[in-house]
């Protein structure tokens, strides 16, 4: 039974949960303090994990299920799970159907508008597998599925959008759109490591439209629209001088991410993908929060 749990893990990548669900529980307790002063009911906090943790685990799962004939013939992913064969498609779609109902279940325990609202994510993740096949635009879409975790959580403490948007609106339009172009930034980044194989099977990435020189471009061009968008976010919730020291913790951690990788140098890829992102992600939660909490009287 553990032995299957830990495939059935692997299969979903669920250690790299780290990256985007800090960014769920941002949004949360932004909703929070920005409403009520206080912070989230623990209530609360656990069906935002449950819900992201659906959605990113039927995502993962749709992509591999979409791609497992693409992964079947890439040397770096033929070992993969499903390729492999150590798990059935009838594993798969019971991993995507019970990641789906917890999904929407969770939604459901949270409130009306994030049950309405939570079939979006089924269409983006839907749509990113097969987007990669004619459009470079892939990686943007992919960043979009976990821009969608600050809006998520902030919607689960407030449970409403008011119009015209006030600033805790907009602060959760520049956290959406800074966790895209962060995601789509390293999403390149991690695309490089079948930039031979995507381009002989005529796949789409940002590397084999444009070129690996420029496509290292576009991924720290990423990377600054996002940190633009956390200034605009320091600007519209007047944060302090913690978050200020957050930011310059993220561009450091962001241009040690950059330095990494070379043209011609891939090795470093997995160290730049997942630990300085974890660390990211982890820090903007952190800084946030507590420069957001110290202006509570």
């Amino acid at each position: 039974m553990l032995s299957k749990l830990k495939l059935y893990s692997d299969f979903v990548v669920l250690k790299h949960t780290l990256f985007a669900v800090p960014f769920a529980y941002l949004g949360a307790f932004l909703g929070a303090i920005l409403t009520t002063g206080g912070v989230p009911q623990l209530r609360i906090l656990l069906w935002v994990g449950l819900a992201f943790l659906g959605a990113r685990s039927a995502a993962m799962a749709l992509n591999n299920l979409v791609d497992k004939d693409i992964d079947a013939r890439n040397p770096r992913t033929a070992g993969r799970e499903l390729p492999s064969g150590k798990i059935s498609l009838k594993e798969v779609w019971a991993i995507i159907i019970v990641s789906y109902f917890l999904l929407f279940f969770s939604s459901y325990q949270l409130n009306w508008l994030c049950l309405l609202l939570s079939p979006i994510i089924p269409v983006t993740s839907i749509l990113y597998p097969y987007i990669k096949r004619f459009s470079p635009i892939s990686h943007f879409v992919l960043g979009l599925n976990l821009g969608y975790a600050p809006v998520g959580g902030w919607l689960a403490v407030t449970g409403v959008v008011n119009f015209p948007f006030g600033a805790s609106e907009f602060a959760m339009l520049l956290l959406l759109f800074a966790v895209t172009f962060w995601v789509a930034g390293f999403d390149i980044i991690y695309s490089l490591l079948d930039f031979d194989f995507d381009k002989k099977e005529g796949l789409f990435s940002v590397p084999t439209f444009f070129g690996v020189k420029n496509a290292l471009v576009f991924s720290f061009a990423s990377h600054i629209m996002m940190l633009v968008l956390l200034i605009g976010l320091m600007f519209v919730l007047n944060l302090g001088i913690v978050f200020k020291a957050g930011l310059v913790v993220i561009a450091a951690l962001i241009w040690y991410e950059h330095t990494l990788v070379k043209a011609d140098n891939f090795r470093s890829i997995p160290v730049a993908f997942f630990n300085v992102n974890a660390a990211v992600s982890l820090s903007m939660l952190v800084f946030t929060v507590a420069d957001v909490m110290m202006s509570i009287p």
